[in-house]
């Protein structure tokens, strides 16, 4: 009856949020990549907007060529092949995360489809058109199938994913800190081989992207608006320009503790905390960070509620925040006094990037088989640090 009523309340939410960005980006990805076939240069291509200012083209050429399809299909199919591969991404991302610790896998895929549709990253993923979901699925899919399974494959899918956004990248930083060495070379071979290919392909674009567009950081959007859930962006919203020298030093500080407790997961086999932990830090660090890259939320609230209860209870504040979007509130109308000064205003405008600081701190490396399963007892040690 509880379940029922739940997933009766977030249909509801999302028939009354409904499609909301109209496949914004999808659009943006699509005028680019149209663009570049018309024979422009790729990284020339502007799309004004009233609230970011001049948008570009900002991915490397070897995912201008992924996107190719989405272009050259009309609006109807580009949109329809975009949700197909978009939902079933949620679908087995979630079941590969669930299945290994639910009993009753049925109800507990009905429940965390449930939860994961209404956080805030994977809703905005979809209304906005945002292929973050098929980079979930490449890299999940060699952390959490190929790895465990010894693949010689192993690694392959991490450096296509790094070689279509650069973001991605951190993952095989996480494999060759948790001495996954092969894995690790085979990531970095997979993105060479990518972007070589591309270069043969595209070499004015590829010649643009990486000796110009790269270093000069154009067309990604205001550093200082809300969205932007990075370290940066915390900074920019604070003084700007934002002091680059303790962005530096925010940046270090983060990755050295984050991916230290990274490898630490990896090496006890807890392989969910150790990708969960890695993701959240290439969120931190990365310039640019926005509101629907944050998909980490998901297997962290997986891990939490197959812990201890005071873990449980961290769940529920981040299912609840983040799936009524916090930061959109106030972001989209929510009044700025008393809410826009102070602590409060400081909070709500980097509550999903504190949230990441804390799980940084606070999310459980499971020592055993047992653990992982969700099965330890309250008289077990559950956890280690």
């Amino acid at each position: 009856m509880l379940l029922a009523s739940l997933v009766a309340l977030v249909a509801y939410g999302h028939w009354w949020y409904g499609n909301r960005h109209q496949f914004f980006d999808l659009g943006i990805y699509r005028q680019a990549v149209n663009w570049w076939l018309d024979g422009h240069d790729l990284y020339d291509f502007t799309k004004p907007d009233d609230t970011q200012g001049a948008l570009g083209f900002t991915y490397p050429p070897f995912g201008a060529l992924v996107l190719v399809p989405f272009g050259v299909l009309p609006w109807g199919g580009a949109v329809t092949l975009y949700a197909v591969l978009t939902v079933a991404a949620v679908v087995l991302t979630t079941y590969w995360l669930v299945a290994p610790v639910a009993r009753d896998k049925i109800f507990a895929m009905v429940l965390a489809l449930t939860v994961v549709s209404a956080l805030e990253p994977i809703r905005e993923t979809y209304t906005f058109g945002q292929i973050n979901m098929v980079l979930v699925v490449l890299i999940l899919a060699d952390l959490l199938i190929l790895l465990p399974r010894g693949s010689r494959w192993a690694g392959v899918l991490i450096g296509l994913a790094a070689a279509i956004k650069l973001t991605p990248a951190i993952f095989i930083v996480y494999l060759l800190v948790s001495r996954r060495y092969r894995a690790g070379l085979t990531a970095i071979a997979s993105a060479s081989s990518a972007t070589l290919l591309t270069a043969a392909i595209a070499p004015r674009a590829s010649w643009d992207f990486w000796t110009s567009v790269l270093w000069k950081g154009e067309g990604i959007g205001n550093a200082a608006y809300t969205f932007n859930q990075s370290l940066f962006g915390m900074l920019a919203r604070i003084d700007s320009p934002p002091n680059r020298i303790a962005w530096v030093l925010l940046v270090l500080a983060t990755a050295g503790y984050g991916l230290w407790r990274a490898r630490k997961a990896a090496l006890v086999g807890d392989e969910v905390v150790g990708l969960t932990l890695a993701g959240i830090v290439g969120c931190l660090a990365s310039p640019i960070t926005w509101a629907h890259h944050l998909y980490w939320f998901v297997p962290a609230l997986v891990v939490l509620v197959t812990t201890t209860r005071k873990h449980l209870a961290f769940a529920v504040v981040i299912a609840v925040t983040v799936g009524l979007g916090m930061v959109s509130w106030f972001e989209q109308g929510l009044p700025v006094h008393p809410w826009g000064d102070g602590v409060p205003g400081f909070l709500i405008k980097n509550w999903y990037l504190l949230l990441f600081v804390a799980l940084l701190f606070v999310l459980p490396i499971r020592s055993t088989a047992r653990d992982r399963a969700g099965h330890a007892s309250a008289s077990e040690p559950a956890t280690v640090r």
